[in-house]
């Protein structure tokens, strides 16, 4: 799967040292660096720590900011809206994600979500954990988190819309298929894309060309498998990060706790070239024995990941 036409239409943002480029979302008409910081993140180390982290990120050419209601207890996100105080706001494109699947549920925590963000809207809102092969029946129905998130954006609180989910991507599968029968076109979604998730239970070969296909935009997350994938002795971080960004994504997310990985991830940005199928393989093939196993993506294989299964009452 090959990136050369997204990768020679991008721009760079205007004013970063580090040329990180632009890449079209979607049918959006909107663009996003094609490097985006990691939300969940944050909540390591301490408030002023992640400030830092944050805004260098973004002085840095990084404009896609991810997170969610329920990332430590909110905690994220309130230190994500700490960070886009004085002027930073407006130089990113701000994403979070919500658990509720009734509307009274997901309208509470929208709401929540804006207050501790301290903005006034929400650029994509993404319903969080499509993991069940129910979700999607509950997102779409009556009294359901759609007509919340709808009602938002008609208010202004939200722009966009999409989902996300780490699990099968049969339920991602489905979730589109569900969309289609409800005539209801989602803006982006969000899944693990990875050296691992190449050979088991891919999201790359069977979600990613749909998107693609309809136009919505691909959002990476997990590249590294939460960490995991570096203990396999395998691939370093930036020839996983290489990776994700040779896929048809809009933007590839990766954890920045520490100034070091903030310079991890523009230094792959820095280094990344278009590869070729065979390159692709040829750096796959390094992983196949090991991503057999599914060891190393848990979020698939456990329910470790699953904050949904924990907290039933996050869902409303």
């Amino acid at each position: 799967m090959s990136l050369l036409a997204v990768a020679g239409v991008a721009t760079t943002v205007k004013g970063a040292p580090d040329g990180i480029p632009l890449r079209p979302l979607g049918k959006t008409g909107e663009k996003v660096s094609a490097i985006g910081l990691g939300g969940a993140h944050l909540g390591r180390g301490d408030a002023d720590a992640a400030t830092r982290v944050a805004r260098t990120a973004i002085d840095r050419g990084i404009t896609f900011m991810d997170n969610c209601w329920d990332y430590g207890n909110g905690e994220c996100e309130k230190r994500m809206g700490n960070a886009l105080r004085d002027g930073y706001r407006q130089k990113v494109f701000l994403m979070t994600k919500f658990d509720g699947r009734t509307r009274d549920a997901a309208a509470k925590q929208i709401d929540e979500s804006l207050a501790r963000l301290q903005t006034d809207h929400i650029d994509l809102i993404q319903y969080h954990e499509n993991i069940r092969m129910e979700d999607p029946d509950r997102f779409f129905a009556a009294g359901g988190a759609l007509e919340a998130v709808m009602e938002a954006k008609k208010a202004g609180k939200v722009r966009y819309i999409g989902f996300t989910g780490h699990k099968d991507p049969a339920v991602h599968l489905r979730m589109l298929e569900v969309a289609a029968q409800h005539k209801f076109h989602f803006d982006a979604c969000q899944m693990p894309l990875s050296l691992m998730d190449h050979h088991f239970r891919s999201f790359g070969h069977q979600v990613v060309p749909k998107l693609v296909e309809q136009g919505i935009a691909a959002l990476a997350m997990k590249t590294l498998c939460a960490g995991a994938i570096l203990r396999s002795n395998t691939v370093t971080a930036i020839e996983c990060l290489h990776y994700a960004l040779n896929l048809p994504v809009a933007v590839v997310i990766t954890g920045m706790d520490t100034l070091e990985r903030v310079d991890q991830a523009v230094e792959a940005m820095r280094t990344f070239k278009p590869m070729s199928e065979a390159e692709v393989a040829a750096l796959a093939a390094k992983t196949r024995d090991a991503a057999m196993t599914g060891n190393f993506e848990g979020f698939k294989t456990g329910a470790g990941f699953d904050g949904t299964a924990r907290n039933p009452q996050w869902m409303g």
